[in-house]
């Protein structure tokens, strides 16, 4: 699969079940549900103790929407797809920027980068 040459709406396909998973996960606090879909690299810097004080200090990412998110743009870099969300939270007001890094690995598309602000 060449995720570079796939279009953005093909991205976002491709990036709704990562996302979707990567929310449920945070508001559950569930490591292992968490970063079932991190490429080797990234699951090495995901630290089990770091991402817990995360989630015990971070009011937003324990308690992000699941119904409101929304995909709004792609960048292509290198090896990588950058998927931009519009993601709100149940708890903060406002909207946020949500960041999901894809990449393959092997022949499977991985996280290669999650974050939000």
């Amino acid at each position: 699969m060449d995720l570079l040459s796939k279009s953005d709406e093909e991205i976002f396909k491709i990036g709704k079940p990562f996302w979707e998973n990567l929310v449920r996960a945070s508001n559950m606090k569930d490591y292992g549900g968490f970063t079932k879909d991190f490429s080797s690299q990234m699951l090495y810097g995901a630290n089990e103790v770091e991402l817990g004080k995360q989630w015990a200090s971070n009011d937003l990412i324990s308690n992000l929407s699941e119904e409101r998110f929304e995909a709004f743009g792609c960048l292509r870099r290198g090896l990588y797809v950058t998927v931009l969300y519009k993601q709100t939270s149940t708890k903060l007001p406002g909207d946020f920027l949500g960041r999901l890094v894809l990449g393959l690995e092997g022949d499977q598309v991985k996280v290669f980068g999650a974050t939000i602000f």
